[in-house]
């Protein structure tokens, strides 16, 4: 089998394609044929060293494929299942060994591609909107991003709840793929702040440095700023009284592990998410699809904010 490895942390430069032999499942895991990859901003974190792994390490946090071999003790899925996975390490690779608790079986109609494109970035879409701050009829939600994978994902979960949902894009492109997801009201980032002060009930920020602050200035009082990621950098250190100067705000910093720690609402938040695609209730975007041994061009392309809604490696 090939996978992308990481020996050195840095640029995209330091993604390695490598030969291995074939894994075998141990007990309680599976072996699963990789149809996609999906590439995500936790991976650049991953290998730049933003949040350090032992090296040399596997990369890649989510995928679907079909299930080649099971190990002891394995109930949960069985050889020929379609199955989906987040947060575990190894998905850049023709085969991926995947804990079976944190398997998710994929319906029939659901493709494997789509199915790795809806893991991670749509479990915590759906975490934001559902439990980080459960957004009510009528509430009005800021969504930065709106053209990427995460802010795609978000303005329509957020319209399904019945919100008014603004957004931040940077082209003209942009704001169209934004508004088509169900966006109200596209902005831009030099004057949002100023714009929304005091109106939104939520805010989901996955940009951090340059956004932030414009963020909390457009919460209402005892509104909630979710900042889920930080694209264009750590937010600095902040008073925790310019919350209370700002409002009464709230600050999280949430993360997708705590959301589906129990197998329960793994799956339930699988199963809504695979529910609205079969539907037709949500959308997934896949824009670019790179073969496995470009794990570094896809890493450039999404760092530089080059493309827009969700990016795939194909073994």
């Amino acid at each position: 089998m090939h996978a992308i490895i990481v020996s050195a942390q840095g640029g995209p430069e330091v993604l390695e394609y490598v030969e291995r032999p074939d894994p075998a499942p141990g007990d309680g895991e599976v072996v699963v044929d990789v149809a996609a990859g999906g590439v995500n901003f936790i991976d650049i974190y991953h290998r730049s060293g933003a949040y350090p792994l032992s090296l040399p390490s596997p990369i890649g946090s989510e995928g679907a494929g079909v299930v080649s071999a099971v190990g002891p003790g394995v109930r949960e899925v069985a050889v020929g299942d379609t199955v989906a996975w987040a947060g575990v390490l190894g998905s850049y690779a023709d085969k991926a060994v995947v804990p079976a608790d944190r398997l998710v079986p994929v319906p029939d109609g659901v493709p494997a591609e789509v199915a790795a494109a809806t893991m991670l970035q749509g479990m915590t879409a759906h975490y934001l909107t559902h439990s980080t701050y459960a957004v009510k009829e009528g509430d009005q939600v800021l969504v930065h991003a709106g053209a990427g994978g995460m802010g795609l994902l978000l303005i329509q979960l957020a319209k399904l709840r019945g919100a008014k949902v603004y957004s931040t894009v940077s082209t003209p492109e942009k704001e169209k793929l934004a508004r088509a997801a169900g966006a109200d009201e596209v902005l831009s980032y030099e004057d949002f702040g100023d714009e929304l002060r005091g109106r939104v009930h939520v805010v989901y920020d996955g940009v951090g440095k340059t956004t932030f602050d414009g963020g909390l200035k457009a919460l209402r009082p005892r509104g909630l700023m979710a900042l889920y990621g930080a694209a264009s950098g750590p937010v600095p250190p902040i008073d925790p009284q310019a919350l209370n100067r700002a409002g009464s705000l709230f600050l999280t910093r949430p993360t997708l592990v705590d959301y589906v720690a129990e197998r329960e609402e793994l799956l339930w938040r699988a199963a809504d998410l695979f529910g609205w695609i079969s539907s037709g209730q949500l959308r997934i975007t896949v824009s670019h699809r790179y073969p496995l041994a470009e794990a570094g061009r896809a890493h450039e392309d999404l760092a530089a904010r080059r493309t827009t809604g969700k990016l795939l490696l194909i073994p």
